[in-house]
């Protein structure tokens, strides 16, 4: 990566420690010129994402899910934001759709590319256990707590495990509110970097 802000917030050294971003989806993010700030968000979520999938795991391991496809979409989800920069600061879901098919130009399947369009649409019922994640894990680096996502992927850990329902809210809740502890320290990162590349 010729861009040394956009190196460090793919993967220089951070506070809290993040994963790096797979060198995949750094190749693309160069190629796009993302803003550096766009690459710390998705290396948060990212980071994240590889918490929650190591927590689903342990915890419930009869959950069937590609824990490769949730940290790749985790890492991409945002991608459309290199064309709609307002986005990065403001509201909007043009981002999704653009995101998809700068993606699929980049030689991504449609089965991958897909999460730049879903992670916002995690209430539609064709959503599987990956878009949910994704879409949890965009909410959560934050310690953005949202009820009804949440409620749908307790259903899936108690369909999977067997355990009664309140068993599942409470050891998920949990695992967010830990996980959610250390958004201040991601959001820090975050800011760290300019909009602009």
């Amino acid at each position: 990566m010729t861009n040394t802000l956009l190196s460090r917030a793919v993967s220089g050294a951070a506070d809290p420690p993040l994963l790096p971003l797979p060198d995949r989806v750094s190749g693309i993010l160069s190629q796009l010129g993302s803003p550096p700030r766009l690459a710390a968000h998705l290396r948060a979520v990212h980071d994240v994402a590889h918490q929650l999938v190591g927590w689903l795991e342990q915890h419930c391991p009869a959950l069937i899910f590609d824990r490769e496809a949730v940290l790749f979409g985790a890492a991409t989800h945002d991608v459309g934001k290199t064309v709609h920069l307002g986005e990065l600061s403001g509201p909007g879901s043009a981002h999704e759709e653009a995101g998809r098919t700068l993606l699929l130009g980049h030689g991504i399947s449609p089965d991958l590319a897909r999460f730049a369009a879903t992670h916002a649409s995690w209430a539609d019922a064709r959503v599987g256990p990956e878009d949910l994640l994704v879409s949890l894990a965009d909410k959560i680096w934050k310690n953005k707590r949202v009820p009804d996502l949440e409620d749908l992927v307790v259903a899936r850990l108690t369909e999977a495990s067997g355990r009664p329902e309140w068993e599942e809210f409470i050891a998920l809740d949990e695992v967010l509110a830990h996980i959610g502890d250390g958004a201040d320290r991601r959001l820090a990162f975050q800011a760290s970097f300019p909009i602009c590349s």
